[in-house]
């Protein structure tokens, strides 16, 4: 019994994780794509390993601080002033999740 609700357990999580890797790659590509595709204005390039790498360092509640707040060129919220903390923090996620 126990195995079986330790494997729903991890099928629920990897479905979760899946959803917000879903959902943030929606919101990279139509509010984070345009500077983060090109690396416009210095942000880090998805996918740029180096460029990412000090900043997955820093944590994700770190990088979130810093995607709300705004810093250098980038506004608060990036281009995506609407966008609520959870949308933020799985764009996020996705963009990590592509440049480990």
């Amino acid at each position: 019994m126990k195995n079986l609700i330790h494997v729903v357990i991890t099928g629920l999580l990897l479905v979760t994780s899946g959803s917000v890797l879903a959902d943030g790659q929606k919101t990279y590509q139509s509010s984070c794509q345009a500077c983060h595709a090109s690396g416009a204005a210095g942000a880090p390039k998805l996918g740029d390993k180096e460029a990412w790498a000090p900043r997955i360092a820093t944590g994700i509640d770190a990088m979130l601080a810093v995607a709300i707040k705004g810093k250098g060129a980038m506004p608060p919220k990036g281009a995506c002033a609407t966008c609520t903390d959870d949308q933020l923090k799985a764009a996020i996620e996705y963009m990590v999740s592509q440049s480990k």
